[in-house]
């Protein structure tokens, strides 16, 4: 065993590249997205270090080409996630025992190769397989997956460093164990990056997963756990049970292992894995940890002296990057009257330039929703939306070929229409104009209509403004940008989880979240052992 006090890189946020017309990274991603396109693998139940089949088989396509085949998935049954628990609790001695310097260095070493020799093939995964043009991947399965990867083993190294004072004569030290048990990771469709960080994280400190993965995002999965084995991750440590969901997760609530549950996803899955764990409360060997990251019905907030061109520009990137299909992503807009117009026609004469479609083609700005599911929702709310709203942009769905949505925006004359309260996650964006001597009442409005509080932005030029409209909605959005759309959190540098129907907000990409992976325990050490019972008091 080696001794030493190690030290580790100091992280950097990952550079994001530009992918502009002749550069090397767009040559090489122009190269790996037809041989990614043509492997379609068929990807099994992976328990330790075996391979399981024999349950449903879900066929995955491009959403933006969904005749086009991509993987085929098995779904993994009760009795297969019984056997991963059973290998998780297998590995967990080794894994606990390996050196934290050990873990870490797996970690490290994955995070070079997606920054190097594994980061064409990983960014066309993710195009492919989430219909992500190439920046919008670019900034997911590479930089934030590498910022999570970097930045959580300086998180960990740095409670791992947190220690308690001593008095003379006694020393007292702390010491960070891993959750007893394993830990439940069920992941999203629509970030790569949040897919891999919710396993990953909890194994930084020691811990054993079993993770749930979206079955539209296997494709990525595969190829990355095929790096996280290249850069030294022992079997039984993550193992992973694809499938729907409920004949996952009612085995996993089921054993009295079950230590922590790391979610991203509906509001309405956690309730239901939250109460699942309420309701078996008693079989469990201790309380589990739950951690979860929900809904949005994210809002921007423009004041009368907002700039109408950065506010615009807000409701583009903000509502219509990846389609909309972002947590985080602007979905409900307030406008003074002052501004409406000028917004609203900035961001109809904007729409109109961009482009969507194939993802393939590097010169779109969009490409299509996940699935045939998600289209047919979002589809529904554009009928409310041409039958209840006035519709300035947008309102058309197009699944021939890929499920496309047109970026839409609308305008509503009820603070309360459905469109201004519900999570639609598509490209759908409804706003609403208010008067400009009524600014107040718009922020009530703002924390009374949605359930939820995760994202939020105000557009002022006046400072005072600025900072009351930033304490007036301080429960509203546990991320809030000043001047900015409320999306893009930065590991290390905004880190992102709200609060209300909106999650825990446990912050991902910060220390917070790490530490609700660890146990400590309290070691007092006393040199001189007392030999009477008695206190000088007694005298």
């Amino acid at each position: 065993m080696s001794n030493g006090a190690f030290h580790f890189p100091e992280p950097v946020n990952e550079p994001v590249l530009s992918y502009a017309p002749g550069s090397r990274e767009r040559r090489e991603l122009e190269a790996a997205l037809p041989r990614v396109a043509k492997e379609q693998p068929e990807i099994p139940v992976r328990v330790g270090g075996a391979e399981h089949r024999g349950g449903a088989v879900s066929t995955v396509t491009m959403p933006h080409a969904h005749r086009e085949v991509i993987a085929k998935v098995h779904h993994a049954t009760g009795k297969h996630v019984e056997a991963a628990i059973d290998q998780a609790l297998r590995a967990a001695p080794a894994w606990r025992a390996m050196s934290f310097a050990d873990r870490a260095g797996i970690f490290m070493k994955a995070a070079d190769l997606l920054a190097g020799p594994w980061r064409a093939r990983v960014n066309a995964a993710c195009m492919l397989g989430q219909s992500k043009t190439c920046y919008q991947s670019e900034i997911d399965a590479a930089c934030e997956l590498i910022d999570f990867l970097r930045f959580n083993v300086h998180f960990a190294d740095r409670i791992l460093a947190e220690q308690p004072i001593s008095s003379p004569g006694v020393w007292n030290r702390s010491e960070y164990r891993p959750l007893e048990g394993f830990v439940f990771a069920v992941t999203p469709f629509n970030f790569l990056a949040i897919a891999l960080n919710l396993p990953t994280a909890p194994a930084i400190l020691g811990n054993v997963v079993v993770w749930k993965p979206a079955t539209t995002t296997m494709l990525g999965v595969h190829v990355m756990m095929e790096l996280l084995r290249e850069a030294g991750l022992p079997d039984g440590v993550i193992n992973i049970v694809p499938g729907d969901g409920p004949e996952q997760g009612q085995a996993a609530l089921a054993s009295p292992h079950l230590a922590g549950i790391h979610f991203t996803g509906s509001t309405t899955t956690f309730r239901a894995l939250w109460r699942g764990v309420g309701e078996r409360i008693d079989q469990y060997r201790a309380f589990p940890r739950i951690v979860g990251e929900t809904g949005g019905k994210d809002f921007i907030v423009a004041h009368p002296s907002a700039d109408p061109t950065a506010v615009a520009t807000a409701i583009l990137r903000g509502g219509f990057e990846f389609q909309g299909q972002k947590c985080s992503a602007a979905s409900r807009v307030y406008l003074p009257k002052s501004l409406a117009a000028a917004v609203t026609e900035r961001v109809v004469s904007e729409a109109a330039t961009i482009r969507m479609g194939d993802v393939r083609d590097f010169s779109n700005f969009m490409g299509a929703v996940i699935d045939e599911r998600a289209f047919k929702k979002i589809s529904g709310y554009l009928d409310l939306a041409n039958s209840t709203a006035r519709v300035h942009t947008g309102g058309k769905a197009h699944g021939e070929t890929g499920w496309f949505i047109e970026p839409t925006f609308a305008e509503v004359d009820d603070p309360a229409h459905r469109l201004m309260q519900e999570e639609i996650f598509g490209p759908v964006v409804a706003s609403y104009t208010y008067d400009d001597a009524r600014y107040d009442e718009v922020l009530s409005l703002i924390d009374g209509t949605s359930p939820y509080a995760l994202t939020g932005a105000v557009f002022a030029r006046d400072r005072g403004v600025i900072a009351h409209t930033t304490e007036r909605l301080a429960e509203c959005a546990g991320n809030f940008y000043v001047n900015d759309k409320p999306t893009g959190a930065v590991v290390g540098q905004q880190p992102f989880g709200g609060g209300r129907a909106s999650g825990t907000n446990d912050k991902a990409g910060s220390l917070w979240n790490l530490v609700r992976w660890v146990s400590p325990r309290s070691i007092k050490e006393t040199s001189a052992s007392p030999t009477d019972h008695r206190y000088p008091h007694m005298g």
